[in-house]
């Protein structure tokens, strides 16, 4: 496969959960919740999730199209499986209206993007690098999401 080719098969796979922003939306209800210091005006997520995922579509270009001696499908299921998780965030947070079960997803969706980053690491440490962003941000939104679970119980 020429690099091309590669790189948008990458990138249009990063871009998939995002599909699920579109399908469930924050609405009155998300509005009305106490939300815990730092949360960020409702703007700065798209152009921050953007930015993630275009990192993760490099960071998996990078990974498949460096030469190596390690098995790549444990990577590219780990990548897949993160993805997923990434996807069904919204979809428990805004769509199910569950906090709590979001914050689930997202502690196993750290979990995963942890393990994608080691693996990925074995063959490229520049894939592995452009996860920091996004492991930091997973890291914040994962306080955000707990900050919500604990000031609105009955959610």
């Amino acid at each position: 496969m020429s690099h091309g080719k590669l790189l948008a098969k990458c990138m249009g796979l990063a871009f998939l959960p995002a599909l699920s922003g579109f399908v469930t939306r924050p609405d009155a209800s998300y509005l009305a919740l106490q939300k815990p210091p730092f949360n960020p005006p409702s703007w700065v997520f798209a152009p921050v999730w953007t930015t993630l995922y275009a990192m993760m579509g490099w960071a998996h270009f990078e990974y498949s199209k460096t030469p190596s001696r390690f098995d790549k499908s444990v990577g590219n299921r780990l990548q897949v499986m993160q993805l997923l998780l990434n996807g069904t965030w919204s979809l428990a947070f805004f769509g199910l209206k569950s906090p709590k079960l979001a914050l689930f997803n997202i502690v196993l969706m750290l979990i995963a993007i942890l393990a994608t980053m080691r693996a990925f690491s074995l063959v490229s440490k520049r894939a592995m690098w452009l996860f920091v962003p996004y492991l930091m941000w997973v890291w914040f939104a994962t306080y955000l999401n707990a900050g919500i679970v604990v000031l609105n119980p009955e959610a």
